[in-house]
């Protein structure tokens, strides 16, 4: 029997009975310690919010080179607008990745100290709906992480909000991303996303376009990973991984370039990166060190190790 990554439903723990509730606490702690990877219905994310964004991705990248190029800000690694094609690649690798991107982050308002250390969101003037849309999508997704994060918390049996504290006002990311027909953009020996694990504590990818998402199982074979309507894929990244002690895996995934020409398309997605604070600490939680798991590694805030690996992707020097 072909493997699956589960499919839960978050309304059985935000208004589930006892018993639904539960059941959801341990499926979803389960799946993401077993593949890193779990799918979710019913999280509270508008589908109509979800299309309309994708509408004004199709715009915003069907925009002129010179055009999108005035939102590319120098030296900000990447966090805020726009990142041209084959600029970012993954980690041990120098063929960038056939992809351009946009992102949205965190939008405080000027008395909130953060906004100096995440910088201004940068908003396409030719897109009269685009700052509404993601702004809003940002803030649904945010939402539906921050209660995953609680149910985490309580798979673990710690403290309901010892995640979703982490995330409190974190340097978490929408990334609006664009990956042309191969027939129209390649790079020799590159592909869409190379094969990479996610820096951050959780992604929630809203259904993508088109398929290609594969994830590497703990067997050492590669998964596809459906892309269904109305499902969000949950996966874990290397700082949850980090301080769980590395109980729940930061899974190693890709998406594969399209196998024939019928099946090259352009593909658009949107991964939402859930990050912390940037003066969290990273320090390894108690209750996931053993004399069979010692702790591996040492402390770290969280605003450190993502830059440490920002360099490691080619966006910051």
């Amino acid at each position: 029997m072909t493997k699956r990554i589960s499919v839960l439903d978050l309304s059985h723990y935000t208004r589930g009975t006892p018993a639904e509730r539960e059941r959801f606490i341990q499926a979803w702690g389960e799946g993401l310690t077993e593949f890193g990877f779990v799918s979710i219905v019913n999280h509270g994310v508008d589908d109509e919010l979800i299309r309309r964004t994708y509408a004004d991705a199709e715009r915003l990248f069907a925009l002129p080179k010179d055009v999108k190029q005035k939102y590319v800000i120098p030296g900000g690694g990447g966090q805020r607008g726009y990142t041209p094609f084959g600029q970012e690649h993954a980690k041990n690798r120098k063929v960038g990745d056939l992809k351009e991107f946009w992102h949205v982050g965190r939008d405080l308002p000027p008395s909130n100290a953060k906004k100096s250390i995440y910088g201004e969101n940068v908003w396409p003037g030719e897109l009269a709906t685009f700052k509404q849309n993601t702004l809003q999508l940002f803030g649904a997704l945010d939402a539906a992480a921050s209660v995953m994060l609680q149910a985490l918390a309580e798979f673990f049996k710690l403290p309901r909000t010892t995640f979703s504290d982490m995330a409190t006002d974190g340097n978490s990311v929408l990334r609006i991303i664009h990956y042309p027909p191969l027939k129209d953009m390649f790079i020799p020996g590159g592909v869409r996303a190379a094969e990479h694990e996610d820096i951050n504590l959780i992604t929630l990818l809203c259904e993508s376009t088109s398929s290609g998402l594969e994830l590497f199982t703990r067997q050492k074979e590669w998964l596809a990973v459906d892309s269904v309507k109305g499902q969000i894929v949950v996966d874990s990244g290397d700082m949850l991984s980090r301080v769980t002690n590395e109980v729940i895996p930061s899974t190693t995934h890709r998406v594969v370039n399209p196998k024939s020409a019928a099946e090259d398309v352009v593909r658009y997605s949107m991964p939402f990166f859930v990050h912390p604070f940037p003066e969290c600490s990273l320090r390894i939680l108690d209750a996931c060190v053993t004399p069979e798991n010692p702790r591996k590694y040492p402390d770290i805030t969280a605003d450190d190790f993502l830059r440490q690996r920002l360099r490691e992707i080619g966006l910051i020097k």
